[in-house]
């Protein structure tokens, strides 16, 4: 398998999961909608910061340590699942607006750090990224490629990711999409908070099962 056919599988499979829905979709579009474009482009920026993570332990073989050890990977999916539960939490409890409709407003928007801190957190701690990056490289990338294209490759998935996320966030901070939100953001933060939720229980059953 030659490195161009390689990175292409891996572009493939990497397209096809960063579009499924999942936590980082579900944060992207709560920071777009209750927060505002800088948030959600922020919190895009540490999710892509987030896959570095997952391809550093996989150029360091760590990968094959987390596969093959129950209570290593027990240890990650119990703190994605209390950390998703907390930002479910926090959707949950998000007091209702007024009838203000102002786009500009700034309200309890989180700063520059935290919005990255939680994209990066949700991307790092979610289990089923890693198991993506942990069956991804035995698959698709020999133990012949050279590490500096195998980081190569890391690099192209984690700026593919940041640039998807930021293409989200643009496209739900338009100004007919935040005025819908505004109007009726109350039961939306409410719903993504149970997503959260559930995403949170299923890891922890998973883990147990």
């Amino acid at each position: 398998m030659t490195y161009w056919s390689e990175f292409l599988t891996i572009v493939v499979a990497h397209a096809l999961a960063v579009a499924s829905p999942g936590p980082d979709f579900a944060l992207v579009l709560r920071q777009s909608l209750a927060h505002g474009r800088r948030t959600a482009i922020w919190s895009s920026i540490g999710i892509g910061c987030g896959i570095c993570v997952h391809i550093v332990y996989c150029l360091l073989g760590l990968g094959y340590f987390l596969k093959n050890s129950p209570a290593a990977l027990a240890v990650v999916q119990y703190l994605g699942a209390a950390y998703l539960a907390w930002v479910g939490v926090q959707a949950l409890r998000t007091p209702a607006r007024s009838g203000d409709l102002d786009l500009g407003a700034a309200g309890t928007a989180p700063t520059s750090r935290a919005a990255w801190t939680t994209g990066f957190l949700v991307n790092v701690l979610n289990p089923k990224a890693a198991m993506f990056f942990i069956s991804l490289f035995p698959l698709a990338v020999s133990v012949h490629t050279p590490k500096l294209i195998q980081a190569g490759y890391g690099l192209w998935m984690t700026l593919a990711t940041a640039a998807w996320f930021c293409f989200v966030s643009v496209v739900f901070t338009r100004e007919e999409v935040r005025r819908s939100f505004l109007t009726h953001g109350h039961w939306i933060d409410r719903a993504l908070g149970v997503v959260f939720l559930g995403f949170a229980l299923s890891l922890a059953f998973a883990t147990l099962g």
